[in-house]
């Protein structure tokens, strides 16, 4: 009845610790492949992906529309999966997506450097050396998206309802803690109001979905946030007669709620192209 999201330094085997969350408390996992299938069937090519993974953009995936459309592939597919509650999620930013969610519970694995260099050679059969090389990349890398994509800083623990040191604890260990922390954090009060909350975002970006890939509206840094039977558009346009169309196609698409608009105008705005 949770949704736990996990992120995890390289090698400090958080996706194993997922996958045995998942089995023991039966719910499903979502690691990188699950989610990046479901990115691509929303419609992102599967070509890009490898541009917009945990790792620093490139100059032109900064700047080009691609880098917010994947965002907004990437937003869906989380939130999707959440809706189906009782879900493990793992990595590309779901522990910042649902923070605010009742029934979400975030953790963090962390390793030292030595045993990660370590486990990584056992793995690939690599030197010392490479081994320290992929940590410091794989940390450049998540720190840039993070921050790029959502202008955080991976290392900051406030974020996350626990932070686990993989080195000092067994698999079966850590997993039993998870789960009882999940068992007991998240009642079933707080299960209904997170997941009314969770349903209301996938509203909010099915309807950005589809003021920006269905209907082609130049509206930059598109949001719709829900509240009751209240929606709000956020953004940026360079003219009313834009704003007015995402009035009206949503008000078409969802009669009875109550359409509000907080998207700036400027004159001087020119959306890209897609």
């Amino acid at each position: 009845m949770a949704i736990i999201t996990i992120s995890r330094q390289l090698a400090s085997i958080g996706d194993e610790i997922g996958v045995k969350i998942a089995e023991k408390l039966g719910y499903t996992f979502f690691g990188k492949k699950e989610l990046e299938k479901r990115i691509v069937a929303l419609g992102f090519p599967k070509s890009k992906l490898a541009k917009f993974e945990e790792k620093k953009l490139g100059f032109l995936a900064g700047l080009t529309h691609m880098r917010d459309d994947y965002l907004n592939f990437l937003l869906t597919a989380v939130l999707e999966a959440a809706a189906e509650n009782n879900c493990v999620i793992v990595g590309r930013g779901s522990f910042i997506i649902l923070k605010d969610l009742e029934n979400h519970v975030s953790c963090r694995f962390i390793a030292d450097q030595k045993l990660r260099a370590e486990r990584i050679q056992k793995e690939t059969g690599c030197n010392a050396k490479t081994a320290l090389k992929k940590i410091n990349e794989s940390e450049s890398q998540q720190k840039a998206f993070y921050k790029g994509f959502f202008n955080f800083d991976i290392h900051d623990p406030a974020m996350f309802d626990v932070q686990i040191n993989t080195a000092l604890l067994d698999i079966d260990s850590i997993v039993a803690s998870v789960t009882a922390l999940s068992n007991t954090y998240v009642s079933v009060a707080k299960e209904e109001i997170g997941q009314k909350k969770v349903e209301e975002m996938l509203i909010g970006q099915q309807i950005v979905n589809l003021l920006l890939f269905v209907f082609n509206l130049e509206i930059n840094f598109l949001r719709a946030s829900l509240k009751e039977k209240q929606i709000t558009l956020h953004g940026m346009a360079a003219s009313q007669k834009v704003v007015d169309s995402a009035l009206t196609i949503v008000g078409a698409e969802l009669p009875g709620y109550e359409i509000k608009s907080a998207i700036s105008i400027s004159q001087d705005f020119r959306a890209y192209s897609r």
